[in-house]
């Protein structure tokens, strides 16, 4: 019988003897594999932390204990143990199980996350939300809280921001530092093992405390000889205790812990949690662990599509993406304009750089997952001549709002924003959703804002967003950029749109409509045209809008004049939307042409494929020519 067979609630963990961890971490990684390797998912980062959520789940109660994950693509291990098995065959599906945690799931998942360095300050906020229920009820026994945040997360300054606050207010908070061997000081071995032991333990810090405050009540030289030894204590822990940097905010640091294993961990996490106060615990583990392909590579299997167990390779055939064209004009465009730089936050893999990080090492920049100094640091550039690319995924760059207005927009610095996963991108969820950056784009001062339709076209507008002034930015979808063979990309010109087809030349009784679609919609506006010309007699002319900012009123205007219908179908959010600037300036101008808006009418938008979602949504071809008929009876 599998041990996995006995976990089916949470808290079942506790059942497990702990001679049987290893195997039941083994039957872990297998499942995770079996599953993963089917839906696809984030791999890597759950590989690398199964001991490190089983030593948490053996320590801490559920639901009444909190455990908070940084960015939650690692908790797949805890979904397992709190009796979520079963939903592994709907990963990441449409009403399926999300792939990060998820109150509504579970109430076993403290808080949702989907974006780096927030687990610190939501745990804090869990700490001190439970201190004042337990002040104003006594009976009430305070929760164990714990945050799992990983190292890259780190780089965030938003997890320093949480760290003094946690200084201040010296909350009893377990914060687990996941080092997978990408940053923080090699482990000292033996000896930081036997420091920490003596420096957690009960007795030692009773005796510290009570020799400091005996010290203290001698007249006169009691302080200078408590302030010496503190000294001298403090000159020892900077030699041989890794961590001093916390040690220093107040907070206690224990570490490196070997990050697989069980024992060693449980031991470890009980000690911190019985301490009271804030703790660092620096555990150490191996991202991909126990599956060969995303140990040598762990990039690659970070976030991944189905695959083959065996090798590793993809199942599901790979179509040329817009990140990939993204890659390529950047190669060409770096070597022809030498003042060309690009900048990343984390994802230089994930954007399409490593390539132009490989030919123009020095000119390229990951800042690590910090978007606000990502931006500034282009702004900066962008001051004393250089061209810098911000490429970034349209959920996270929104984390750098006030550096695109106040750095880059309101000097008209020339930064390109690079916005890759602009629109729905599927299993990720509602964190992850590219769907809002119209809405906060379009109010910036200054900023051109395009949209391709296609990957040659985004060729086209990389290579015109370097020859203009001004910040200017280019979004583009997470899907595959075919192109149409034989068709022309007419040139980029200033705040102009583009006729893909322009029908009012035929004759016949037919009414017609003018679609304008944005960006890589218009694969859909195409489709949906030749059924609705074939199928009802129709004459549908077709708009490429390209520009999102500034519109294109001139061509808005005559399309009104010449139409029964105008249509805006866009892969973005109602409010702050492209369509809601097209029917203002209508309403402006005295349009009075029927006017019909596709788009995405609620603000949360589930997990799921891209096809299911858009189905879902009213976004496909079938929904859009079925709304388009119905608003032509009205």
């Amino acid at each position: 019988m599998r041990l996995l067979d006995q976990i089916n609630h949470e808290n079942d963990i506790r059942e497990i003897a702990p001679e049987d961890y290893p195997r039941l971490a083994d039957e872990i990684r297998n499942f995770l594999l079996d599953k993963v390797s089917q839906t696809g998912g984030h791999l890597g980062a759950n590989l690398g932390v199964v001991e490190l959520t089983m030593a948490l789940h053996l320590c801490m109660e559920f639901p009444g204990d909190q455990l908070v994950f940084d960015v939650g693509h690692q908790s797949y291990t805890h979904k397992i143990l709190t009796g979520r098995k079963d939903g592994f065959d709907t990963l990441r599906q449409l009403d399926g199980m999300s792939g990060f945690p998820k109150g509504s799931e579970s109430p076993c998942d403290a808080f949702d996350t989907g974006h780096s360095s927030t687990s610190i300050s939501a745990a804090l906020g869990i700490v001190e939300a439970a201190r004042i229920k337990c002040t104003a009820d006594p009976t009430l026994a305070m929760p164990r809280v714990a945050a799992v945040i990983g190292d890259g997360s780190m780089t965030g300054g938003m997890a320093y921001e949480a760290l003094d606050a946690v200084s201040q207010l010296k909350a009893p908070l377990v914060i687990v530092l996941n080092d997978n061997e990408m940053s923080i000081g090699k482990n000292v071995g033996g000896f930081s093992k036997a420091m920490n032991r003596i420096r957690v333990g009960k007795s030692y810090n009773e005796l510290k405390s009570d020799v400091e405050s005996a010290l203290m009540t001698i007249p006169g030289v009691g302080p200078k000889v408590a302030k010496s030894i503190k000294r001298s204590k403090d000159s020892v822990k900077n030699l041989l205790v890794p961590g001093m940097f916390f040690e220093e905010m107040g907070i206690t640091y224990i570490g490196p812990v070997d990050g697989h294993n069980v024992e060693e961990m449980v031991s470890t996490f009980e000690r911190a949690f019985r301490l009271n106060k804030p703790i660092i615990v620096h555990v150490k583990t191996k991202k991909g662990k126990g599956y060969l392909p995303a140990e040598r590579h762990p990039e690659r299997f970070h976030g991944i599509g189905p695959f083959d167990r065996v090798t590793g390779e993809p199942t599901q055939a790979r179509y040329k993406m817009f990140t990939d064209v993204f890659a390529k004009t950047m190669l060409s465009l770096g070597e022809k304009y030498p003042e060309l730089v690009a900048v990343s936050a984390a994802m230089i893999r994930g954007t399409g750089l490593r390539a132009f990080k490989k030919a123009y090492p020095d000119r390229t920049y990951d800042v690590g997952i910090a978007e606000q100094h990502a931006v500034t640091f282009a702004a900066g550039l962008a001051k004393q001549g250089i061209i810098p690319v911000v490429a970034i995924y349209s959920s996270f760059l929104q984390r750098a709002y006030d550096q695109i207005l106040h750095d880059v927009c309101l000097q008209h610095l020339h930064v390109i924003f690079a916005i890759d996963r602009s629109g729905l991108v599927g299993g990720d969820g509602e964190t992850h959703q590219g769907i809002y950056d119209t809405a906060y784009l379009d109010e910036m001062p200054g900023l051109t804002v395009l949209s391709p339709r296609c990957g040659a076209e985004l060729a086209a507008m990389l290579e015109y967003a370097v020859t203009i002034e001004g910040p200017i930015a280019i979004k583009y979808p997470k899907g595959s950029a075919l192109d149409v063979p034989g068709r022309v990309i007419a040139p980029i010109e200033q705040g102009r749109s583009e006729y893909i087809s322009h029908r009012t030349e035929k004759k016949g009784k037919g009414k017609h409509i003018t679609i304008v679609s944005v960006g890589a919609m218009a694969a859909e506006a195409e489709t949906a045209s030749r059924i609705l010309e074939r199928e009802d007699s129709v004459r549908v002319s077709l708009i490429n809008a390209r520009f999102i900012k500034p519109l294109d009123e001139t061509m808005l205007c005559a399309a009104t004049k010449e139409s029964d219908l105008l249509v805006i179908l866009e892969e973005a959010v109602q409010h702050g939307s492209y369509g809601e600037a097209v029917a203002y300036q209508l309403q402006k101008h005295g349009v009075s042409t029927p006017f019909m808006h596709i788009c995405i009418e609620e603000e949360i938008v589930q997990h799921g494929t891209v096809s299911s979602l858009r189905t879902r949504l009213g976004l496909d071809v079938d929904s859009v020519v079925s709304r388009i008929r119905k608003e032509l009876k009205k």
